[in-house]
C-alpha cells in the first residue's frame, strides 16, 4: 500500500484512491457500497470525490480486510462494535510501519 496524501488537496478521485492502496477502482466502489463510513461527494458529472477522512476510513478497511484477513462482515462488525479503538490500533500500526521503514533505510545507508 502506498498511501500519500497531499496536505493541500481537499478531494481525491477514485483513481487516486485506488492507486494509493494499489487496488482496482472497482474495489473502491464496492467498499464504498459495503461500508457506510465511506461517504464520497459527487460532482456534477457524477464522479466520486473522496475526502481525507474517506481515505483514512479506506485505510482502516484495508488494514482489517487485506492485512488482518477479516471478512467484510467481520470488518463491519469490528467497526460497529468499537470504531475508535479500531482506528487507534490502525494508527499505531501505521506509525510502526513508518518507523520500520526509517530504520531499514538507515540500516541500508550504513
Amino acid at each position: 500500500m502506498n498511501k500519500t496524501l497531499d496536505p493541500d488537496k481537499l478531494y481525491y478521485t477514485i483513481g487516486e484512491v485506488a492507486k494509493m492502496f494499489d487496488v482496482n477502482t472497482s474495489l473502491i466502489r464496492f467498499w464504498e457500497k459495503e461500508f457506510e463510513i465511506i461517504q464520497p461527494k459527487k460532482n456534477k458529472k457524477g464522479n466520486r470525490l473522496f475526502t481525507k477522512q474517506d481515505v483514512d476510513n479506506f485505510h482502516t478497511i484495508y488494514h482489517l480486510v487485506k492485512e488482518r484477513g477479516f471478512t467484510l462482515q467481520g470488518a463491519k462488525d469490528k467497526l460497529h462494535e468499537n470504531k475508535e479503538d479500531t482506528i487507534d490500533k490502525v494508527e499505531v500500526v501505521k506509525s510502526l510501519k513508518k518507523i520500520k521503514a526509517f530504520l531499514e533505510e538507515l540500516r541500508n545507508e550504513m
